[in-house]
């Protein structure tokens, strides 16, 4: 039946890949299997994001186990043309689906995996990946069989060791023989079977993978082995070769586990310092996304990211969706409307009812996906190439040593040689050394609180030659500014509530300030009651207005309130009521702790630029920090502040790293090579950029970048260990003289050493460097 399915579809190209591909199926699907993926209160349970167009949705595919498999659930739009698309979390067993509503319904979808041999796992208890417990024993198994068959093939060959038993009980020496043999049998046909697996696939495909030579070892000790028996000269190597694949797979289960344990932990949690505020009994608790319930009140003011799937039950939600599905227009929700986590509010203040608990992978998925940004080529593809030609190297001159040795007439030695050389040159150590220094690097990264989107980015921040700052929200601080004071018209503590509750619903650092400048000076002396805000807009880069109390308050520029200004001392937001302008709001900048010594590390190492939307009154205090030779523009819009890297990369080809907080940078973030947003635990994420830093952690930059750049010595350092095992193992292993099972013990033991190699160098350098 799946053949005439993928027959009908013109795609039998699928039997190319593996020779047992998905699970065999031997009945149609159930008309009424699926039926209850028809009701809407269990489906939005499963969904993940849906509006009039398309709907989104993981699956759970415990069948998915090789290439054919990841082949055919990223081609199944060509069995079901309403599938978009689909992609497959390899490791996570899961299918990224993206359907056409018009077309297909989830029921059809989940019956069409069900049709090729891949039924859902679908639990409606909420916690989907409780359902995911790794059963998969049989590395272990393997090993306990192999160790057996091993140990008594040693102990039946316990004569032969001792030169006994060759002229007299015969008998008793060919029943040894043939219980060695038979001791064999399982340890080639069942323990070795993953090496055997993984190098027919990587042929088939014109790939000389690392299992190559360890499963053409296994191979020639055994034949070599049959023949001797057969030619009455001895018991043969079967020791050895049971000792090949008993150590293999202790080296490789060795060698997971700790992978396992020092590889970096691509969790959401990791990822995004993200709180959101919740709403309870009139007042508001901060809280960390991972800790919301269902049924919690949460805010979310304009341009904040939404982090749950939650009901609208207050205020205006216009939300911009470009995060999930790729296009921009804000979608309006109704109260009592579903919002999706990864939306965006674009105006106004809103209160959402937590329907789901935060969604980890999801968001983590939905920050890797393209539609922010073009996904960049490998750039470990080298190490990769330098694997394959050195297993033909390996090849070469196993097959070399083989041909010599006989011409020598010395076939014993001939056949050590290949057999040792074979396993003993493993090029697997030249890619570790890079995936686990990478690994390493970015978990130390997320313990100081930068977190990165890809390894990659550590290569693109290595490249890194000019840093442009943003200054509001990055360099100063917006929640502890110096001083915010008023100058015009008097304001009653009413109408100062009011224009509160209206800069309120943005998250810029001026009009943080100066809502925490009011409320500060406002709680004891009036009661601060919650107060509606009707129509509210928000001006990138400009200001913010909106009707409070039947009043139509405008904060912002001096050109958004539409009077002309002169140069102010200090940061401004102009207050106009009902047309007219009541007065201004100055605000003395506090910048954050250490950016003077910030600025001259980096200095030392990197042209560095300012771009700020602020007038220049600031500009004489950022000259003591930035010296006369860096680059302090102001009174740059978003807009600006994007082309003007834009020409420093074409006109100037400088490497850019842009910093902002992500407020009015999201174009310039996404423009530069290397973007990094700065966050105070709000909930301020960027999904433009590269990487997120904690704003406490800003001073340490020149650290982090530092060892970035050290990573490169640590790769090369591990490139080089690698390359001088090899010399000094196939200079033995080309003699003739190294056991086959002692090459079957040093390989692993030469992978674990680079592993740990390069994880006790990173921390080393981590340490010195006080991260």
């Amino acid at each position: 039946m799946v053949y005439e399915l993928l027959s009908a579809n013109n795609l039998c190209s699928y039997y190319k890949l593996n020779e047992n591909p998905g699970v065999t199926q031997n009945r149609p699907v159930s008309p009424n299997k699926f039926a209850f993926l028809d009701r809407a209160d269990i489906a939005e349970r499963l969904i993940r994001f849906s509006d009039n167009k398309q709907t989104q949705v993981i699956f759970y595919l415990p069948q998915m186990h090789c290439s054919s498999c990841l082949w055919l659930l990223e081609n199944i739009h060509k069995i079901n043309p309403g599938i978009l698309s689909s992609r497959v979390n390899f490791a996570r067993k899961e299918v990224f689906i993206i359907f056409d509503n018009k077309a297909t319904t989830l029921k059809k979808v989940a019956e069409t995996l069900t049709s090729i041999g891949y039924e859902p796992h679908i639990s409606l208890a909420g916690n989907h990946d409780a359902t995911k417990k790794n059963t998969d024993n049989s590395r272990i198994y393997k090993i306990g069989v192999a160790g057996f068959c091993f140990a008594n093939i040693m102990m039946f060959s316990l004569p032969e060791y001792f030169g006994l038993g060759q002229q007299s009980e015969q008998e008793i020496g060919l029943a040894f023989k043939i219980l060695i043999l038979l001791f064999s049998l399982p340890v080639l046909f069942y323990c070795a079977s993953e090496f055997f697996t993984s190098a027919w696939k990587g042929l088939r495909h014109r790939f000389l993978n690392i299992d190559v030579p360890v499963a053409a070892a296994i191979l020639i000790t055994f034949l070599r082995s049959i023949f001797e028996i057969l030619q009455d000269t001895g018991n043969g190597y079967f020791d050895s070769m049971s000792g090949i694949v008993f150590f293999m797979l202790v080296g490789r289960t060795l060698q997971d586990k700790t992978y396992q344990a020092i590889s970096f932990d691509r969790d959401y949690r990791s990822f995004f310092p993200i709180a959101v505020n919740v709403v309870k009994d009139s007042s508001i608790t901060p809280t960390l996304v991972q800790d919301l319930k269902v049924n919690d009140v949460i805010q979310i003011h304009a341009q904040e990211l939404i982090p749950v799937d939650a009901i609208l039950s207050k205020g205006n939600a216009k939300i911009d969706y470009s995060f999930v599905t790729g296009e921009s227009v804000p979608v309006q929700k109704n109260i009592g409307e579903l919002v999706y986590a990864g939306g965006r509010q674009t105006e106004g203040c809103i209160e959402l009812i937590v329907a789901k608990t935060v969604s980890q992978s999801y968001l983590t998925d939905l920050w890797n996906k393209a539609v922010f940004r073009e996904e960049k080529q490998s750039k470990n593809l080298f190490i990769h190439q330098i694997s394959t030609w050195f297993t033909i190297i390996v090849l070469t001159l196993g097959i070399s040593a083989l041909l010599y040795w006989h011409l020598k007439g010395q076939p014993t030695l001939g056949w050590n040689a290949i057999t040792t050389v074979l396993i003993v040159a493993c090029p697997c150590t030249l890619v570790l050394s890079a995936s686990f220094a990478n690994g390493n690097l970015l978990r130390i990264f997320s313990k100081n609180q930068l977190y990165l989107r890809h390894p990659d980015v550590i290569e693109q921040l290595q490249k890194v030659n000019h840093i442009v700052f943003d200054k509001t929200g990055t360099l100063t601080d917006s929640k502890h500014t110096c001083k915010v004071s008023y100058e015009g018209h008097l304001l009653s503590p009413h109408l100062e509530q009011e224009i509160a509750a209206l800069l309120r619903q943005s998250i810029h650092p001026l009009g943080v300030a100066v809502v925490q400048t009011i409320e500060d000076r406002l709680q004891h002396a009036i009661d601060m009651l919650p107060i509606e805000v009707a129509n509210f807009k928000l001006y990138e880069g400009e200001g913010i207005e909106g009707w409070v109390n039947e009043k139509h308050i405008k904060a912002g520029s001096a050109k958004f309130v539409n009077i002309n200004s002169k140069h102010e001392e200090s940061s401004v937001v102009y207050i106009a009521i009902d047309g007219k302008v009541y007065g201004k709001y100055l605000i003395s900048n506090n910048y954050r702790n250490g950016v003077r010594m910030l600025v001259q590390q980096l200095k030392k190492n990197y042209t560095l630029s300012l771009l700020s939307g602020d007038n220049d009154s600031e500009k004489s205090t950022l000259q003591t920090f930035f010296g006369l030779d860096s680059h302090l523009l102001f009174n740059m819009s978003p807009k600006a502040k994007l082309t003007y890297i834009e020409n420093l990369q074409k006109s100037q080809s400088e490497y850019v790293m842009m910093i902002g907080d992500g407020l009015n940078d999201a174009g310039a973030l996404k423009q530069s090579n290397v973007g990094i947003a700065i966050t105070d635990d709000d909930n301020k994420f960027t999904p433009a950029s590269d990487g997120i830093l904690h704003a406490s952690k800003l001073n340490k930059l020149p650290a982090l970048l530092s060892l970035a750049q050290k990573n490169r010595f640590i790769i090369l350092f591990g490139f080089m260990l690698s390359f001088i095992y090899n010399v000094i193992g196939l200079s033995y292993a080309l003699s003739g003289t190294l056991s086959p099972v002692i090459s079957a013990i040093l390989m692993p033991l030469s992978s674990l050493t680079i592993i740990l190699t390069c994880y006790f160098l990173t921390r080393y350098l981590a340490w010195k460097k006080g991260l």
